[in-house]
């Protein structure tokens, strides 16, 4: 089985390459003239794509193919007062240079919409924005020209003091979603309220690939192991949704979440780095029914977290464990 490992947005390890600068509305609001506020808008986006370019020529200078971009690209992209500012249309070529990037080195990349886009919310007025922000992030994959396969990942949301309400609540919103923003979504179990039994079920009622948090299973499940669901998550996978821009005769691997918790008094947090032998006895167990899986490191240290993580496979690597580092990212691993 091939792992190929990801990280989250930022980096520890190049120094000045923050892809999330912003602005708060506030500060937007003191400068009085609002055409040349959004043009600093566009500055500091245009800052973020470069930098987010810098990170990308790190990636793949270290064999990194898995990413996730920040929601944070464009400032206030979303702010209802702003409805009338094509940020898009402005920053078109900085996305279509990122974009390119990404296809030329056949990259992997993700968002992670904020917690605040909850689609089985009973609020009108947040879904309304929760599908403004789906929008956005669509917005933006197409703006880097990137098929279906780069997605963004949400969770269920709330339970609003009725789980299977707000389960069937979030099937009815997601379903009247345009087809083209349920094309480019996952569904992640979370640590407190929908588990990864419960995530599944809702996938297989939307037809929506589940991505796999194994921290959060650990911490809030109902009994299972992880390698249990295993076979039905990876049915998920193949999907018409999941397969969108899926080349013929090709599949798009699965995508599980890694972390550790910070501390045993504080089991949910996640710690520095990755304790590697949970994930490789997880991976070990799915190895023989898996071709491939793709892992985002969600780890405190970001991208040294994955090199730390890299060194940890290097010293398993050769004691007859069926671990073998293919290159500074990815690994193989036999049953």
């Amino acid at each position: 089985m091939i792992v190929r490992f990801g990280y989250v947005a930022m980096s520890t390890v190049i120094p000045e390459c923050s892809p999330s600068k912003t602005m708060t509305m506030a500060s937007f609001g003191k400068l009085g003239d609002r055409e040349a506020g959004l043009r600093k808008l566009e500055a500091i986006a245009r800052m973020n794509l470069h930098n987010t370019l810098r990170l990308l020529k790190h990636n793949a200078g270290s064999d990194i193919m898995v990413y996730r971009l920040t929601s944070k690209l464009v400032p206030l992209a979303t702010h209802p007062d702003l409805e009338d500012w094509n940020a898009l249309s402005a920053l078109a070529e900085d996305f279509a240079e990122v974009g390119n990037y990404v296809k030329k080195h056949r990259m992997r990349v993700s968002f992670h919409p904020d917690h605040f886009t909850v689609l089985s919310t009973p609020r009108p007025e947040v879904l309304v924005n929760s599908v403004r922000d789906l929008q956005h992030h669509a917005d933006m994959l197409e703006a880097m020209g990137l098929p279906a396969t780069a997605k963004s990942n949400i969770h269920i949301g709330g339970a609003y003091g009725d789980k299977p309400l707000s389960a069937a609540r979030f099937c009815e919103q997601c379903s009247a979603l345009p087809l083209a923003l349920r094309e480019r979504m996952t569904l992640e179990n979370d640590d407190k309220t929908f588990n990864a039994v419960e995530t599944l079920d809702v996938c297989r009622k939307m037809g929506l690939p589940m991505v796999l948090d194994i921290h959060h299973q650990w911490v809030n499940n109902e009994g299972e192991l992880p390698w249990e669901l295993w076979p039905g998550i990876q049915e998920t996978w193949k999907s018409s949704l999941a397969l969108k821009d899926v080349p013929a005769g090709e599949t798009l691997p699965p995508k599980i979440h890694v972390s550790s918790p910070r501390s045993p008094s504080d089991p949910r947090s996640h710690a520095d780095g990755v304790e590697p032998a949970p994930l490789v006895a997880f991976l070990k167990r799915i190895a023989a029914d898996t071709p491939a899986v793709d892992v985002m490191i969600e780890a405190k240290l970001k991208d040294g977290a994955l090199f730390g993580l890299m060194e940890a496979m290097k010293e398993y690597a050769g004691k007859d464990s069926g671990i073998t580092v293919l290159n500074g990212a990815s690994v193989n691993i036999e049953p």
